[in-house]
C-alpha cells in the first residue's frame, strides 16, 4: 500500500503541529460519531416524550456493552499496524489487516446474535421500569441486527488512522450521521413507527457508510483488503494476545457504566432521562480526551515501530499540554451553559433540573480523565494491553462505581456525579505512577517474528 499526501508519517518533523493536523479530523469524527446518538435523543425526546429518551439511553448503554469486547479488540488495530507503518513493513501491515477483518467479523456477528436474543433479559436485570421496557427491547434488538454495520465502518476508520490518515473516516461518518438526521423523522413521525422507526433509521444509515467505505478504501485508498480467511496461526495468536485483554479492557469500562447505570435506574424515570441527556453532553467534555488518546496511540506506535523513545516521550509532554488547555475551556463552556443545554433534548423542568446539576457538578473533573486518556494512549501503544486492562478495572470497579454508589446513598442523585469525579482524581494519579515506573516500554510484540528470522 503506497503512502499518499493524507497519510502522516509521525517518525519525523513537530510533535505538536502533526498531532494538532491528526487530531483535528478525528475529533471531528468523534463529534459525528457522538451526534449520531445526540440526533436519536433530539428526535424520541422531543417526539415520542421523556419515557421513550429514558428508554433510548438506557439501550445505548447496553448496546456499547456488548460491543465493547469487538470495540476492545479493534482498538489493538491501532498498535499493531502503526508499529507496522513506523517500521515500513507492508508485508505484515497486509497479513494482519487481514487477520483481523477475519477474526472481527466473526465476533461481531457472534454477539450480534446473542445481543438480539438476550436483549429484554439484559434490561430487565439493570432495573428498567416496566413502563418503558417494551421500548427499550424493540430499540435494542433492531440495533443488534445492524451491529455488524456499526462495527465495519469504524473499523475501517480505526484502519486508516493507523496508518496516518485521519481525514478519510470522516467521510463515512459524515454520510452515516447526514443520512441518520433525515431519516429519523421520517421513520419516527411521518411513517408513524415511533422507537421502532428511530432504531431502523439507525441501521439503514450505518448500512449504508458501511458499504461506502468499504468501496472507497479499496478503489480511492487503496487498502490492502482481500476476502476473508482464517489467518496464519502466529497472527491469530498476536490478535487474541492483544486483543483479549484490550477487548477485557472495554467490557471492564462498559460493564462499570451499565453498573453505574443500575444505580442511576434506582432513583427512578426523571433522573434516568436526565442522567440520559447529560450523558449526550458529557460525551462532549470527554471528546477530547478520546480523540487524543486515540491519536496518541497511532502517533507513538510508528515511533516505537521505528525504534524512536526520544519523540514517544516528547508526544506524552504535548500530549498532556494540548489536553489540559482544551477540556478546561470546553469544561467551563458547558458549566455555564448547562439548563441550554439540558433544553435541548427535553422540556420535562425535573428533567432539565437534574441532568443540569450532573454536569455542573462533573465538568470540572474532566482534566483528570484527560491524563488518564494521554497517558494510557502511550501505554497502549506499546501493547501493554494487559497493564491497561488492569487500569481500567480498577478505574471503574475499584473506584467508579462503588464511589458513585456511596455518594449516591450518602447525599441522593446529585452524589453520582461527585462520586465518578472523585474517581478521575484518583485514576490519573494511578495512570501516571505506572506511566512513570512501568516496564510498558521493555514489550515488544513481534518477538516472535525476530526468532523465526534470527
Amino acid at each position: 500500500m503506497g503512502v499518499n499526501k493524507q497519510q502522516l508519517d509521525f517518525t519525523e518533523g513537530s510533535i505538536m503541529n502533526k498531532m494538532i493536523l491528526f487530531s483535528a479530523p478525528i475529533f471531528l469524527g468523534n463529534l459525528l460519531q457522538s451526534s449520531y446518538q445526540i440526533i436519536d435523543s433530539l428526535w424520541v425526546g422531543n417526539l415520542l416524550g421523556a419515557e421513550a429518551l429514558g428508554a433510548v439511553s438506557i439501550s445505548s448503554t447496553v448496546i456499547f456493552t456488548i460491543l465493547s469486547f469487538i470495540i476492545g479488540i479493534n482498538s489493538s488495530t491501532l498498535t499493531v499496524l502503526s508499529q507496522r507503518r513506523g517500521a515500513n513493513d507492508e508485508e505484515g501491515l497486509k497479513v494482519s489487516l487481514n487477520a483481523f477483518v477475519f477474526v472481527l467479523g466473526v465476533l461481531s456477528i457472534f454477539l450480534g446474535i446473542v445481543g438480539f436474543i438476550l436483549a429484554p433479559y439484559i434490561l430487565s436485570w439493570m432495573g428498567t421500569p416496566s413502563s418503558i421496557l417494551p421500548m427499550a427491547a424493540s430499540y435494542l434488538r433492531i440495533n443488534f441486527l445492524g451491529i455488524v454495520f456499526l462495527f465495519g465502518y469504524n473499523f475501517i476508520g480505526t484502519v486508516l488512522r493507523a496508518v496516518g490518515d485521519s481525514r478519510t473516516p470522516l467521510r463515512f461518518i459524515s454520510l452515516a450521521v447526514i443520512l441518520n438526521t433525515v431519516l429519523d423523522p421520517l421513520f419516527i413521525s411521518v411513517w408513524d413507527l415511533g422507537m421502532e422507526g428511530a432504531a431502523i433509521a439507525t441501521v439503514i444509515s450505518q448500512g449504508t457508510a458501511f458499504l461506502y467505505g468499504v468501496i472507497y478504501s479499496i478503489l480511492k485508498k487503496g487498502l490492502p483488503f482481500t476476502i476473508p480467511s482464517p489467518p496464519p496461526w502466529t497472527e491469530f495468536m498476536r490478535i487474541f494476545k492483544l486483543g483479549l485483554p484490550s477487548g477485557f479492557s472495554m467490557m471492564a469500562i462498559s460493564g462499570g457504566i451499565l453498573a453505574i447505570m443500575t444505580v442511576v435506574t434506582s432513583f427512578g424515570e426523571t433522573v434516568i432521562a436526565g442522567y440520559g441527556a447529560a450523558q449526550r453532553i458529557d460525551s462532549l467534555i470527554m471528546m477530547p480526551a478520546t480523540t487524543l488518546g486515540s491519536a496518541i496511540t497511532s502517533m507513538s506506535g510508528q515511533n516505537i515501530g521505528a525504534d524512536k523513545w526520544n519523540r514517544v516521550s516528547d508526544i506524552v509532554k504535548s500530549g498532556l499540554m494540548l489536553i489540559l488547555s482544551v477540556s478546561l475551556l470546553i469544561s467551563l463552556l458547558v458549566f455555564l451553559s448547562a439548563e441550554l443545554l439540558m433544553s435541548m433534548f427535553v422540556d420535562d423542568p425535573e428533567t432539565i433540573r437534574y441532568g443540569a446539576t450532573y454536569l455542573k457538578i462533573i465538568a470540572f473533573f474532566y482534566p483528570f480523565l484527560g491524563i488518564n486518556f494521554v497517558l494510557n494512549g502511550i501505554v497502549r501503544s506499546s501493547g501493554a494491553m494487559v497493564q491497561v486492562l488492569v487500569l481500567n478495572i480498577v478505574s471503574f470497579w475499584v473506584l467508579r462505581f462503588p464511589l458513585a454508589w456511596a455518594f449516591s446513598s450518602w447525599i441522593g442523585e446529585n452524589g453520582i456525579a461527585i462520586g465518578i469525579g472523585a474517581s478521575f482524581i484518583v485514576s490519573s494519579i494511578i495512570a501516571a505512577l505506572y506511566y512513570r515506573f512501568g516496564n510498558w516500554r521493555k514489550i515488544d510484540i513481534f518477538s516472535d517474528e525476530q526468532r523465526n528470522t534470527n
